[in-house]
């Protein structure tokens, strides 16, 4: 195939070509006239399995021919002997145990739960090692002055590693790799191959890789084919790559790496084929934007000599979006376009956040895209129920874990979902009622005693057995018993209470992909020894969160969305390069925890700017498409974006050339992505609709309440709607699912607290003393607080008030004896056929016969003036205790009535009984209730609200938002 040549043989294809096809097209036209067995016996070496399937499905195409011999690089060792590689898996499970005993020693190297990170990255650092030749004595011999102990920490580490790279019976990824390599090359010196021998698409990347390409560069019938060589690019630019510190982050720089290695001039890589780029000026106009940083200095030279400028950017658009909201729709209507015309399109971005949205924006359309990447495994249902199951013994379980659980729907899947689905509805009705918090297998068997549906029983008993009761309390237990036990629970859960087969968990695609991983998981968990419940949940997402899933929906076949992987292997009519800002694209580097970028390069391992640089040489090849779209929102959620280093540049250079018509093909990219923007918006504009008024009903008389409590009769005067929305509507706010100690669960049981020290010590006031209050104060707390963190606070909250509460409460036993708690009174008002009701905190009962009632207040008391004109709760149930009296206490004048506040200094506020005297009160009361019932009177909302920042229970049924506390009034008879 080819002729004999001194130099190693080295060519390439320019960016912007279809890199299969022409390779396909090259190696037609090196055969031409030869039999056709001659292809069958070349043997392509390529890098990727994707360049290997779209090869084949070029060849499939037609016409029928005898075909070359394809294998991967990674594919080496198969026919080597080398003995496999150790399962990844299996290496990170033995570097935790490793990292867990060296962290018990040493507790400050590093968090527990960094475990699973610290493996990760120590595996990756040994697999790098090993593929670039890198010995541990290499870094040990590291000069580093380090005067904080950084380094030796580090160097703890790191001699984890030197175990593993010294074990050659069952080598690594990496060193297998490597050894695979050197293995073929020692072969190929002992004896040439006389077959054609062709590894193509590669950028020798990695050490191994570049090994290869080398050998395979020197054989009599070896040849290496590049993808997207600059052949546009300076020698002198070229030659001003010899500092990688400088020059890796440049798209071409691998391929200086290799030909300085092969000792090849620039003009040494000869084409492949003489195909030409889609628009070679905009190969050059990228070409000079993309020069290495020191010498962009030759755009005042060269700049001035490209020609042709508004040609060369005539198809591409420049879409800068003002939020990644409005760059997703955009692109999606780009490509709904490009459907319609019966193009190719691709959208082309590492940034997976704004893949999913624009395949969101898709289902207006009902347009499935073709993701090459698919849903990460950890998303999937079956991947969030085995991450839940996980975490079962790790914490206490709580309504909110067990509710997500059950409403899951590979829950139950295995049959009598519909049953499972209504006894899941009245268990959450139930826990969000009563609680508790935190349900345990009796409770849970309890309730269901209680349910008539047939299933309940059963369904309950499957509940306690496999959901309730699982925390462990952070003990060890074997890795293998973990995941015997996760699996065995996971499929319980999913089956069901009749114990049938595991339903719909492993039963779709995504299912069996879980199942692959739990079940290498599974085989590789003899080397993971004993294992903690915390660490062994992380174990499992981190492996699910690696794990991706094809989409099983039929895509659209011309819409398709890929990373930058795919695009270096496949062709579209239009490409859309997306999410182009800093971080995104390119992506920020990785924080490497062991070795700094200047420690890397002594040690001869990779430097953080490869990515960059190989990220760099993908963008280079995508932008010489046909047809381009380039965007980048200009905001990001938290704050301002950073536009791509690349568009920046771009952009900088035609903007700088005014002259050539650089900066007039600049402002026509723009003004292309403008128009599609005006387009997205005319897309979301809606209707302009009227805001809503503020609400103030007029319900028919006889649906107006006739009975409301006395905390009511406040919201009656300052949130009247709140009572219509209660009483008429008959609405009631939804409780919680998971009950939390906050301030209405405080209140009560701090009143729970004091009304059983008062009566205890009622009969005997020696008793009355601090360290019993705080006493009765534990014991309550420990009986009604399930949280440790709010007993704790609540009982410093008390303990703050507690000495002066009990000297006040014996100044209040010298003048009254404590007689009723949480006394229930009722008073009507029977003009009116209003009934008030009422349950006092507590009435002592003077020696006189004088009532003194108090109220106890968790918050702030209400001063006299809110006490007067809103908050009338004492004023009210000092009126009713003269006019009807509470249970087993007879009517009787009150001498006094106070608030004893629980919270801050703890003082006692009265309330104003000479200003505003029960009698008052009481009228007060009936002219209320009178005005409520006539016709025209409105429960007006947030009527007259303390502040303004206050919240109600029903301001989103008021519409509060779309009206303040200025509008009028919009009084309507309802009901009618």
């Amino acid at each position: 195939m080819f002729e004999p040549q001194e130099i190693p043989r080295v060519c390439a294809l320019p960016p912007g070509v279809d890199f299969p096809a022409e390779l396909i097209a090259g190696l037609d036209a090196r055969l031409a006239g030869e039999p056709p067995e001659a292809l069958a016996r070349v043997q392509l070496i390529v890098n990727t399995r994707r360049m290997a399937r779209r090869i084949r499905a070029l060849w499939d195409a037609g016409p029928p021919r005898l075909l070359p011999r394809i294998a991967l690089v990674t594919d080496l060792g198969l026919h080597t002997g080398l003995p496999a590689p150790a399962p990844a898996l299996r290496r990170r499970l033995e570097l935790i145990q490793l990292i867990a005993r060296l962290i018990e020693q040493q507790p400050d190297l590093a968090p527990r739960s960094a475990l699973y990170d610290l493996a990760d990255s120590l595996a990756a650092l040994m697999d790098e090692m090993q593929t670039e030749g890198v010995s541990p004595d290499a870094i040990d011999a590291l000069d580093v002055s380090d005067q904080s102990g950084h380094w030796d920490r580090i160097r703890a580490f790191l001699n984890i590693v030197r175990r593993f790279t010294q074990a050659p019976d069952l080598p690594d990824a990496g060193a297998w790799q490597r050894q695979a390599v050197e293995a073929t090359i020692a072969a190929w010196q002992a004896a040439p191959p006389a077959h054609p021998v062709i590894l193509a698409g590669s950028t020798g990347s990695r050490g191994a890789t570049q090994m290869l390409m080398q050998a395979v560069a020197r054989l009599p019938q070896g040849a290496v084919v590049l993808p997207g060589y600059d052949f546009d690019m300076p020698d002198a630019v070229w030659g001003g790559m010899a500092d990688p510190l400088l020059s890796e982050d440049h798209p071409q720089y691998r391929y200086h790496a290799l030909r300085r290695a092969l000792d090849l001039g620039p003009r040494d890589i000869a084409r492949w084929t003489g195909a030409a780029p889609a628009n070679p000026a905009r190969n050059r106009v990228v070409s000079l934007a993309l020069r290495p940083a020191p010498m962009t200095d030759a755009w005042r030279e060269e700049g001035p000599a490209l020609n042709d400028l508004d040609a060369a950017m005539a198809d591409v658009t420049l879409l800068e979006a003002p939020s990644q909201r409005q760059e997703a729709l955009t692109i999606a209507m780009r490509l709904r376009q490009a459907a319609e015309d019966g193009q190719t399109a691709a959208l082309i971005t590492p940034d997976r956040g704004l893949t999913r949205q624009v395949a969101a924006a898709f289902d207006r359309w009902r347009i499935v895209p073709d993701d090459s990447a698919g849903v990460p495994l950890h998303l999937t249902p079956p991947g969030r129920l085995l991450r839940h199951v996980a975490d079962l013994p790790c914490r206490r379980l709580t309504a909110e874990t067990l509710l997500t659980i059950l409403k899951h729907p590979m829950t139950h899947s295995g049959g009598e979902r519909g049953a499972h689905l209504l006894l899941t509805r009245e268990l959450e009705l139930h826990l969000r009622r009563n609680g508790p918090p935190y349900p345990t297998a009796e409770d849970v068997i309890g309730w269901a005693a209680e349910q008539t549906h047939e299933m309940a029983a059963d369904w309950g008993a499957w509940l306690a057995a496999h959901l309730c009761g699982q925390e462990d309390g952070g003990a060890e237990r074997p890795l293998t018993a973990r995941v015997a036990a996760h699996l065995a629970t996971a499929g319980a859960i999913a089956g069901g209470c009749r114990a049938e087969p595991p339903g719909a968990l492993w039963s779709r695609e995504d299912g069996r992909a879980a199942r692959e991983a739990m079940e290498e998981l599974h085989a590789e968990a003899g080397h993971g020894g004993d294992m903690r419940a915390a660490d062994y949940a992380a174990l499992v997402h981190a492996i699910l969160s690696r794990g991706e899933v094809r989409n099983p929906d039929e895509p659209h076949p011309d819409i398709l969305i890929w990373g930058t992987l795919e695009a270096r292997v496949q062709g579209a009519e239009l490409l859309i390069l997306a999410g182009l800002n800093e971080g995104s694209w390119p992506e920020a580097a990785s924080p490497d925890p062991w070795l700094n970028r200047e420690l890397r390069h002594r040690a001869g391992l990779l430097l953080p700017e490869r990515r960059i640089g190989l990220a760099a040489h993908d963008f280079q090849q995508a932008i010489a498409a046909r047809k381009v779209w380039l965007t980048r929102s200009v905001r990001s959620e938290e704050s301002e974006t950073v536009v791509s280093r690349w568009v920046n540049r771009l952009q900088n250079l035609l903007a700088g050339l005014p002259d050539q018509g650089g900066a007039a093909a600049l402002d026509a990219m723009r003004a292309r992505g403008r128009a599609w923007l005006d387009l997205a918006a005319r897309l979301e504009e809606a209707p302009l609709i009227p805001p809503a008024p503020r609400p103030s009903p007029c319900p028919p008389v006889a649906h107006r309440p006739d009975r409301l409590s006395v905390t009511e009769i406040k919201r009656l005067i300052r949130d009247p709607y709140s009572i219509y929305a209660k009483h008429v509507l008959r609405l009631r706010p939804l409780d919680p699912l998971m009950k939390l100690p906050d301030y209405l669960l405080r209140g009560i049981v701090l009143h729970k607290v004091l009304e059983v020290f008062v009566s205890e010590t009622a009969q005997d006031a020696a008793l009355c003393t601090t360290e019993r209050l705080l006493a009765t104060a534990d014991r309550v707390l420990a009986e009604h607080v399930p949280w440790r963190e709010a007993r704790v606070m609540w009982r410093a909250r008390l303990g703050r008030i507690a000495e002066r509460f009990v000297t006040t409460e014996l100044t209040r036993r010298a003048i009254a004896q404590p007689t009723g708690f949480e006394k229930r009174g009722e008073a009507r008002i029977d003009a009116l056929g209003f009934t008030l009701v009422a349950y006092a905190d507590r009435i002592d009962i003077a020696p006189t016969g004088k009532l003194h009632i108090f109220d106890y207040k968790s918050g702030e008391p209400p001063t006299p003036k809110e006490q007067q004109y809103f908050d009338k709760q004492l004023l009210l149930e000092a009126a009713m205790a003269q006019i009807a009296g509470f249970d087993g206490i007879p009517a009787a004048p009150v001498a006094q009535a106070a608030y004893i506040g629980l919270g801050g200094s703890g003082k006692v506020v009265p309330a104003p009984l000479d200003e505003t005297p029960p009698g008052e009160v009481w009228a007060q009361l009936a002219a209320l209730i009178a005005a409520y019932a006539q016709e025209d009177m409105g429960y007006t909302a947030r009527r007259a609200m303390q502040k303004k920042e206050d919240t109600g229970d029903y301001d989103q049924l008021a519409r509060f938002g779309e009206w303040d506390a200025t509008a009028p009034p919009d009084k309507r008879k309802v009901g009618r």
